[in-house]
């Protein structure tokens, strides 16, 4: 499994730039779009931080992709 965000997403449609999320939960820009690209992890404590900015949950920013394994 991999773990998986719509933190663009919810940028988007709020019309919130990197920088302003990254300054409101107190992360560095540079994070924030690792977590969006999907190389880096956010913990627990800053994944919170980004729902209570976004008023959502947590399973909405992020969730676990499941990989199918194919059986010879």
């Amino acid at each position: 499994m991999k773990l998986r965000n719509r933190l663009k997403e919810w940028r988007a449609k709020r019309s919130v730039t990197q920088d302003d999320l990254a300054k409101a939960i107190e992360m560095s820009r540079q994070s924030i779009n690792a977590i969006e690209n999907g190389k880096f992890i956010p913990s627990v404590l800053n994944a919170l931080k980004m729902a209570d900015f976004f008023q959502t949950s947590v399973e909405d920013l992020f969730y676990l992709e499941k990989f199918s394994k194919e059986v010879k």
